[in-house]
């Protein structure tokens, strides 16, 4: 969704739900949307350039965000970096990523937030253009110089070939990031069954089923029913789903579609749903923490060898443990 100057504008919306994809068409839009005062829940831009703005000025109180952010997709990817190092005695990293700016700020803030904090070993960044589809040069560097862990961050369609490369190589490291073809179901079949051992985040629960979360596997079930396939995203379709409910329910708490009653009731919003629990911090923006119960959560997978996904972080939802050495070999 580009700027939504002609939604608003010429359909005279009283709400938003979704909003842009990119960052950067947000930040751009929300003066905007303030102007026009159109309530916007986002699912699916993550800055959180946007946060700073609505804590800075109430101009910008109609935008809200459902879906995970930068700031909590970095959080979560150390939290899991923290836990390979306390479970499996993990501290040498290697790090390849898309050249383009939430990975670029993801990789710089992990490295000086955490891993240059804590003694790990990082032994190399790679950047690789978009498009780029040959990463086995920067995947023997990483085996020579001995990493634990090797962390993508790609969103292309072109990473597919960084998987099979690796699992080509039968290296001892563990690939535990995020790479977008690597997400849904189809996946096993897209890759041949070459991805047993990886690790991949999926940025919002209910994007993937949780035996710990029956909300969760019941979003799934409905889902695959309506439109007869699986979730595929690990992006975007949790959040796009609860926005519905979590703008109906504002819109019946404030007995109004005036924009500032909508505001002041989805400011209130404490919902339990398919991410888990669902509330908004002052800037507007879902608390995402560890515990379905209480936050929304994140989370992590690995591909099993019969090509199931399994959580395996964070350990409320989990569903066993990491398969170590890498179960290619």
């Amino acid at each position: 969704m580009g700027v939504p100057i002609p939604i608003i504008v010429e359909k005279k919306v009283d709400a938003l739900v979704v909003g842009p994809f990119r960052s950067e068409v947000l930040l751009g839009a929300m003066d905007i949307i303030a102007r026009h005062k159109v309530p916007l829940l986002g699912a699916i831009a993550m800055s959180t350039a946007s946060d700073a703005k609505i804590l800075k000025s109430p101009r910008y109180k109609y935008i809200f965000r459902v879906g995970l952010n930068a700031k909590y997709l970095v959080d979560y990817l150390i939290n899991t970096m923290k836990f390979l190092r306390q479970r499996y005695g993990y501290n040498r990293v290697y790090l390849m990523n898309q050249d383009v700016a939430w990975t670029r700020a993801t990789a710089s803030l992990m490295i000086r937030l955490y891993f240059e904090r804590t003694g790990w070993q990082v032994l190399g960044v790679d950047p690789y253009p978009s498009g780029a589809s040959d990463f086995s040069r920067g995947l023997a560097r990483a085996e020579a110089a001995g990493a634990q862990i090797i962390l993508p961050l790609f969103d292309m369609p072109t990473s597919a070939n960084l998987v099979k490369q690796w699992h080509g190589m039968n290296g001892q490291a563990l690939l535990c990031g995020f790479i977008s073809p690597m997400v849904g179901p189809s996946a096993w079949a897209t890759f041949e069954g070459r991805i047993t051992g990886a690790l991949n985040a999926i940025f919002e629960l209910g994007n993937i089923p949780s035996t710990r979360w029956e909300p969760a596997i019941a979003f799934n079930k409905a889902y695959e029913e309506r439109y007869g396939r699986k979730i595929e995203a690990g992006h975007g379709p949790a959040p796009a789903y609860e926005s519905v409910y979590i703008l109906a329910g504002a819109i019946e708490a404030a007995g109004s579609l005036d924009p500032d009653d909508i505001v002041s009731a989805l400011e209130k919003t404490d919902r339990s749903g398919v991410m888990g629990r669902i509330r908004f911090n002052r800037a507007h923006q879902t608390f995402f923490g560890d515990d379905p119960g209480t936050d929304a959560l994140a989370c992590i997978f690995q591909w099993q060898k019969d090509g199931r996904r399994k959580i395996v972080y964070p350990l409320s939802i989990a569903d066993g443990e990491i398969e170590l050495p890498v179960p290619h070999r």
